[in-house]
Order: structure tokens, then C-alpha cells, then sequence
């Protein structure tokens, strides 16, 4: 029903709300996985927020973020282990 990205220039450390993500039944914050400043927020999801799940790894992104610390990447799944995380679920 609802998505609300970050704007532009919104510092986020690593864990802070993003983004908040809002349906029929709940609302949902989006928390940051890494730690840096919001360069773009998704303006596209303002009138279509079904792009969230409809097309997550293309047109449904949040926000693009310039990194603060590189390393904390690392702490990330790849694909894969993400798969397998949430075949667990």
C-alpha cells in the first residue's frame, strides 16, 4: 500500500531505520545493513510499492547508499546463504 524511502543525504548507521514498508494488515521498518549516506531513494515507489515484491532485484530497491565502512560487508550473506537462511524459515 505504502513504501517510504530514505531521502537523499540521510545518514544511516549500520541497523538504523531506513525505510518503512506498510500493507493492509502492517507496518514494517526496512533496517540499514550497512552504515553511510542515502544518495537516491526509490521516488518510483511512491506509486507503485507493489515493486517490492513484484520486482525486489530490479526495479523494487529502496535506496542506493555511499558506504562508510567498506568492511562491514563482509558481515553480509551472499546470495546463497541468504536462500538457505530463509528456506529455514
Amino acid at each position: 500500500m505504502f513504501v517510504e524511502v530514505p531521502e537523499d543525504g540521510k545518514k544511516l548507521a549500520k541497523g538504523d531505520d531506513a525505510a518503512v514498508v506498510e500493507s493492509v494488515k502492517a507496518a514494517s521498518d526496512v533496517y540499514s545493513p550497512v552504515s553511510g549516506t542515502v544518495v537516491e531513494g526509490n521516488a518510483a515507489l511512491a506509486d507503485d510499492p507493489a515493486l517490492v515484491n513484484s520486482d525486489p532485484e530490479g526495479e523494487g530497491w529502496f535506496y542506493k547508499i555511499t558506504l562508510s565502512d567498506p568492511s562491514e560487508l563482509e558481515a553480509l550473506m551472499n546470495e546463497s546463504a541468504y536462500e538457505a537462511f530463509v528456506a529455514k524459515l
